[in-house]
């Protein structure tokens, strides 16, 4: 397979990586549900649902460190099919039998497994993609990842938990996903030169970015691993936690997509103090609706994750329009670091209180978090003058579960301009 692509490849030629990413969405939304569902619901200690949310992002961490040095050594496809083997043994090991010692570390294995799924995804498509389409796809790689998990989610709900028939399929889905990949004929991008963090440059060009990204890490992880687990362990059965995590998927379009509209239309910052707002009252929703009342609750945790990821997209969107052109590679390498940090830290606290303050800390950590960063935003408002119109970019659809990891790898052939750029490079 050659290593430098000639030109830029057509939008069906990439279809090979959003095919393989969207097949082990599957399995990863089955295990996502199965994992929790069943630490919550069985003699494992109290602990090790929260300790695996905790696993998963320590993983993520470590996924961002030894990717770009990998590529190196192999080259894209190759750790793409390395990195889909480490999530085949994860689910293997959940398969041997309830061990919440083995299930923690196999949680982590994916983490490791998943950011590195995510980097190598983003970046070949965002090297292979033309300027004016760019955007577009990514937009679509998102919107079909997060589809996926769903659809596992809601796929779990059908399956008997007893045995070992799900991480079985789980296996099945990820083991296809490694086909498309495998065969593709899209040439490698060009090896990554090295990772550019730079966290004074992302907090001198957007403060509200930077922090905002960093809230949505923690937020995301509380939303997304700690409502599963909530929901078991107040009695809710198999289907109804499949459905509530199914629900919650959709809401991160249905919530997201205005909200973006909004945010091209006046300053965006406006935006995401609304977001946080909202992301406040809906915790204190949850905290007061009893699962009495489901269908009510489903509706709640599907604005809580659509809020909570449009903070992470709009974030983003802010920081990149205030970012020179030759800066976005340390920038997005800045902002996943900081969302992975997060990711680590929050539910590690989360997981730490839950004893003491009860099941309903992580919606206590998540108003905490999303009405903090709102008096942040509200502080800068009031010191920096918004952002022109013509000078900021369309915003993307966007997900804090499969955070911009594209551009954190640079490439030596052109100091990763084409895989760092946004949808608009070629405009600014």
């Amino acid at each position: 397979m050659s290593e430098h692509p000639v030109q830029n490849a057509s939008l069906i030629s990439i279809f090979s990586i959003i095919a393989s990413m969207s097949l082990v969405s599957i399995g990863n939304g089955m295990m996502f549900a199965y994992i929790p569902f069943m630490l919550s619901t069985t003699d494992a200690p109290s602990w090790s649902a929260g300790a695996a949310v905790t696993a998963s992002a320590v993983g993520g961490l470590i996924g961002c460190f030894i990717t770009g040095p990998l590529i190196r050594r192999v080259g894209h496809a190759r750790v793409f099919a390395c990195s889909m083997g480490l999530v085949v043994l994860s689910w293997v090991t959940v398969g041997f039998g309830l061990d919440p010692l083995a299930w923690i570390f196999a949680r982590g294995l994916y983490g490791v497994a998943g950011n590195v799924n995510f980097i190598i995804s983003q970046s070949w498509l965002n090297h292979a993609a033309a300027n004016s389409w760019r955007g577009k796809a990514m937009s679509a790689f998102y919107m079909i990842y997060i589809f996926g998990l769903g659809l596992g989610a809601w796929v779990f709900g059908q399956m008997p938990v007893t045995g070992n028939v799900v991480p079985l399929i789980a296996v099945a889905f990820t083991a296809i996903a490694i086909l498309p990949i495998g065969l593709t004929r899209l040439p490698n991008p060009p090896p990554p030169a090295h990772v550019s963090v730079d966290v004074k440059m992302a907090w001198r060009a957007s403060p509200v970015g930077l922090i905002g990204v960093l809230a949505a890490g923690g937020l995301s992880m509380l939303v997304q691993g700690f409502a599963p687990i909530y929901a078991a362990g107040n009695g809710v059965g198999q289907q109804d936690v499949a459905l509530l995590m199914f629900v919650m998927q959709f809401g991160i379009v249905f919530i997201q997509y205005p909200m973006g509209i909004m945010s091209d239309r006046i300053d965006r910052r406006l935006v995401l103090l609304a977001t946080a707002a909202l992301i406040v009252v809906v915790g204190f929703a949850a905290l007061v609706v009893p699962f009495s009342q489901f269908v009510l609750l489903m509706l709640i945790f599907s604005i809580f994750a659509g809020s909570v990821e449009t903070v992470y997209s709009i974030a983003n969107a802010h920081a990149n329009d205030r970012t020179a052109p030759e800066d976005f590679v340390s920038l997005s390498s800045t902002m996943l670091l900081a969302w992975s940090a997060s990711a680590v830290f929050v539910p590690l606290l989360v997981t730490a209180l839950t004893p003491v303050i009860g099941e309903q800390t992580f919606i206590y950590g998540a108003v905490l978090v999303a009405a903090a960063y709102g008096l942040f935003v509200m502080a800068r408002v009031r010191v920096r003058a918004p952002v022109p119109a013509s000078d900021a970019e369309s915003f993307e659809l966007m997900s804090a579960q499969v955070p911009r990891a594209g551009a954190l790898i640079e490439t030596a052939e052109d100091g990763g301009k084409t895989a760092a750029a946004p949808g608009r490079q070629g405009e600014r």
